[in-house]
């Protein structure tokens, strides 16, 4: 089966939290991913999941060089970031994008789908 990258962009202007979120509503959108997780471990496909902080406390670590350099804050700016992630396992596309289509309803938010490349054979 291959393995299948569910990212949620977040506007950067913004830095959205859900420590930011009405109450009630962040409630009823963390009970629908809980539905939704749930649905996914039962078939078989969560392998797994995280929301991220926002960029700003973010650390950059480049060792190419001789010594590693520290850099506050994320490796590049953009005017979107990810907000945070699932990783399933599907059949194929056609698959993880149903998957994709409830993780968005749930969220009530854009979700984008890839796979993950696979190691070529030998």
């Amino acid at each position: 089966m291959t393995k299948y990258f569910l990212s949620l962009p977040h506007d950067a202007a913004e830095e959205p939290t859900m420590a930011d979120m009405d109450p009630a509503e962040l409630q009823k959108i963390m009970a629908e991913v809980g539905a939704f997780n749930t649905a996914l471990e039962e078939a078989g496909a969560f392998v797994t999941a995280g929301g991220l902080q926002p960029p700003s406390t973010a650390t950059t670590v480049d060792y190419s060089g001789d010594s590693p350099v520290l850099t506050p804050g994320p490796f590049v700016e953009a005017k979107e970031y990810l907000g945070g992630f699932w990783i399933i396992e599907a059949e194929n596309d056609d698959v993880a994008i149903e998957w994709t289509k409830q993780a968005s309803r749930a969220l009530r938010s854009r979700v984008e789908v890839r796979a993950l490349q696979e190691e070529p054979p030998a």
